[in-house]
């Protein structure tokens, strides 16, 4: 066995290359050919569509509940505050959507995933879209681990579980109809920022989770996976004050990336990250990961590794003379 791994360790890398620019080319112009095929394509008709929105009482998903309505979608609007959502809920039937309920549900909790996705079929008949959006985070790291777990596991609890349970109780309903999951997952799941790595580690699990389900479902349900930049919500208002830095990065308003979603599901895309632009980061990131480490050290004002060993050294000297 050892044998047959370093012949491995041999060959592979330089076949790999070989076979990745022998590719290169076939699906640059699959990829154009798909371009043009979406330009020409009229948007899949929402109209009547049924579609849940998680964490729909504000940000985001507030956006969307505006956006699908629009559009004519039925919609059941989910979260946990009941009073916001009241008035969401009025506001997209004013934009155009037929019929809006709303559902207490917290969806970290199983049954209340269940309740949410049976209490829509109940009422409308049917499931055609879930929009995993329900999120929380804040600003933390190892430098907040006090030996308890309760500001942790709440961000992990909503972003992944709640997002994984709504999934696995709606695909029953979603395989009937052919219908489509979107998952809001963030840049930071492939980009990761200083401070923010409990946060980051629920997002890129997301990705991990609904890419290995888009395979194992095959073309029976459609999965796009959003990651979004810096949006104006008040998450995104939270990590600006906490992290100055952050200020000097563009926002997107969260109505634009709404439409930006709803397009984008519409055609039938796997992925979309808005803004755009910062799709260069993945690259840098898997291309150049040193240079992207120091940039984020230098930028956040983490000491480097040389500065805590002189600290720790003045450290231990100032106590030698103490």
């Amino acid at each position: 066995m050892a044998a047959i791994q370093k012949l491995l360790n041999f060959a592979l890398p330089p076949l790999s290359f070989v076979l990745l620019f022998t590719l290169m080319l076939p699906i640059l112009l699959f990829n154009i050919l798909l371009y043009v095929r979406q330009l020409f394509c009229t948007d899949e008709n929402m109209e009547n569509k049924v579609v849940v929105i998680t964490g729909a009482a504000s940000g985001i998903g507030e956006q969307l509940a505006y956006a699908y309505g629009r559009r004519g979608a039925l919609l059941s609007l989910v979260d946990i505050r009941m009073d916001k959502l009241v008035a969401v809920a009025d506001r997209a039937r004013s934009l155009g959507s037929p019929d809006v309920i709303i559902i207490h549900a917290d969806v970290s909790k199983l049954q209340d995933c269940h309740l949410f996705v049976d209490q829509t079929v109940n009422h409308f008949g049917r499931l055609d879209c879930l929009v995993n959006n329900a999120g929380i985070g804040w600003p933390s790291g190892f430098q907040d681990w006090n030996n308890d777990d309760s500001q942790f596991t709440p961000v992990t609890d909503v972003n992944f579980w709640g997002s994984v349970y709504g999934t696995l109780c709606a695909i029953p309903h979603l395989k009937t109809s052919k219908g489509r999951i979107i998952v809001i997952s963030s840049v930071l799941a492939w980009f990761p920022l200083p401070r923010l790595s409990i946060y980051n580690a629920s997002k890129a699990a997301l990705i991990s989770y609904y890419e290995t389900l888009r395979i194992e479902l095959g073309w029976t349900i459609g999965i796009t996976i959003v990651t979004p930049g810096l949006i104006k919500t008040d998450l995104g208002s939270r990590v600006v004050e906490e992290e100055e830095i952050m200020g000097l990065i563009p926002m997107v308003s969260a109505s634009e990336l709404a439409e930006s979603i709803l397009k984008s599901a519409c055609r039938g895309d796997m992925y979309l990250t808005e803004p755009s632009w910062m799709k260069v980061l993945f690259p840098l990131k898997v291309l150049y990961p040193q240079v992207a480490d120091w940039a984020l050290r230098f930028m956040f004002g983490i000491p480097s590794k040389e500065t805590n060993s002189r600290n720790k050294g003045h450290s231990a000297t100032e106590r030698k003379i103490l």
